[in-house]
């Protein structure tokens, strides 16, 4: 790395000197002030290689500098840094044109590497256009280390088009995450269309993707539009790709090969115009090894994937879920509520199988339930017992009944999803093949691929089960026994 001069603004004199020190140790001359003007003045004179700058300073905001100083020097580059870490302000620092966002406490090698990067980089004296954003919140909550990552991911992909895969465990906010790439991206005022395709019935999806003419098969009474055409000029959100079958996956990297789709039972190509994000609990590689995922279609989605951490990964944000979630009770029409430490810690400690919307149920529980206005630890560990109990009660003398919940919610999202427009199909018997595999896939598994056993288990004859397997392309493994 070449000696540069780099100015650096910030009013914490602990960081001034400790920036002060590492960058001089590399070689560099280096310019400390907490002042905002003063770092203005010093670009306006035309000094500085690269500038380093807080956000909040006594006499000014670093973020509004910014597009000063890309009018005034538009090659010279400059690294923001703040304790307000937040999605909007990772956002606002890349649409201001920052090179880099930082959020504190940072890591020095990591913003050195930075630095280095900001000097060693080829330079465009285009800059970025600044657009007019709300200063309304994105509900994505936490200053976590692992949240910031998805702040900065977010924030460097608005002004983009590429596709973007969501991965994570149930409950993390998927849906929220790819909210804030459509909002705060020149998408936003268009559509924003998701589907669950874990809610859709398999012979239903392709209909539901693409639409379908009136005629196209018995029940189509009415032309369809499906959820490309309903997102036009907006964003498509696919989420749990990883349960669309292999045939809609097919036709689905077709359409983003080609830009282009057919309706069913149509002759004549409707030219897409979405950004299409999908999200996915499931560990899509390993799906794509065992040939229950399409590869190209894998890379094709996964041009820019954001793992979102699990809530038992980022205990530190906590407090401010609860936080929010209190105040969200509020305008629900729920009494003011507030929490006492023992049951922040309480909370704290809990595993969060079912991470942000686990917790966000509970906040509002506790809210509604609870008698005092300060919620106790003992109302907490209560709630969570409560919620332990519940879980072998679904898996024991009672799993009828908690398989017929799990199907009745499966087809209460199918429903809400269409918000009273429903296409016509002979829903009754796709419901009934939708159970059916998952069921036969299962018991081959128990069994270890053996497809005789696994008949006698379902109480079928073995051709039937053959037949079964065949048409539903459940894939038969059988794993050798160790010597």
């Amino acid at each position: 790395m070449e000696p540069a001069t780099i100015l650096i603004a910030d009013d914490d004199a602990a960081i001034r000197t400790v920036l002060n020190q590492a960058l001089g140790r590399l070689g560099h001359e280096v310019r400390v002030t907490g002042s905002v003007a003063s770092l203005w003045q010093w670009v306006n004179d035309g000094e500085g290689d690269l500038v380093i700058t807080d956000v909040l300073m006594p006499d000014g905001n670093g973020l509004d500098l910014i597009p000063q100083i890309k009018k005034r020097r538009p090659e010279l580059r400059v690294i923001a840094m703040s304790a307000q870490n937040t999605l909007s302000t990772a956002v606002k620092a890349n649409e201001r044109g920052a090179f880099e966002y930082l959020p504190k406490p940072f890591d020095l090698n990591e913003l050195l590497a930075i630095v280095q990067r900001g000097l060693d980089e080829p330079r465009s004296t285009g800059g970025k256009t600044e657009v007019a954003r709300s200063e309304e919140e994105i509900p994505l909550i936490g200053r976590s280390a692992a949240m910031q990552t998805v702040y900065r991911a977010i924030a460097r992909l608005t002004a983009t088009e590429l596709s973007v895969l969501i991965s994570g465990e149930s409950g993390t906010g998927k849906e929220l995450v790819a909210r804030a790439l459509h909002d705060f991206s020149n998408r936003k005022g268009r559509p924003f269309v998701a589907i669950n395709m874990a809610a859709i019935p398999r012979e239903l999806i392709e209909s539901e993707l693409f639409g379908h003419e009136k005629g196209a098969f018995t029940g189509a009474t009415t032309r369809y539009s499906g959820r490309f055409e309903q997102a036009r000029g907006g964003t498509l959100f696919l989420d749990e790709i990883g349960d669309m079958p292999m045939d809609a996956q097919t036709r689905l990297l077709r359409v983003l090969q080609e830009g282009e789709y057919t309706t069913v039972g149509g002759r004549t190509p409707i030219k897409t115009d979405v950004r299409v994000i999908s999200a996915t609990h499931r560990d899509l590689k390993r799906q794509v090894a065992q040939g229950l995922f399409r590869e190209d279609l894998f890379y094709r989605l996964n041009v820019v994937p954001i793992r979102l951490p699990p809530l038992r990964d980022r205990r530190e944000d906590i407090p401010d879920l609860v936080s929010h979630f209190l105040s969200q009770s509020v305008e629900l029409g729920l009494a003011q509520k507030t929490i006492s430490t023992e049951a922040m810690q309480a909370l704290q400690k809990y595993a969060w199988p079912g991470n942000v919307r686990e917790l966000e149920n509970l906040v509002r529980r506790l809210a509604a339930l609870s008698i005092q206005d300060v919620i106790s630890s003992q109302d907490v560990v209560t709630e969570l017992a409560e919620t332990e109990l519940a879980e072998p009660a679904g898996a024991g003398a009672n799993s009828e009944a908690s398989l017929s919940d799990a199907v009745e919610q499966h087809l209460k999202r199918y429903f809400d999803s269409h918000d009273g427009e429903l296409p016509a199909f002979g829903l009754y018997g796709r419901v009934l093949r939708e159970i059916e595999k998952p069921l036969l896939a299962l018991t081959l598994s128990a069994t270890n691929g053996n497809q005789l056993k696994a008949a006698d288990v379902l109480g079928l004859n073995r051709n039937t089960l053959r037949k079964k397997v065949r048409e539903l392309e459940i894939a038969v493994v059988r794993t050798p026994k160790s010597p």
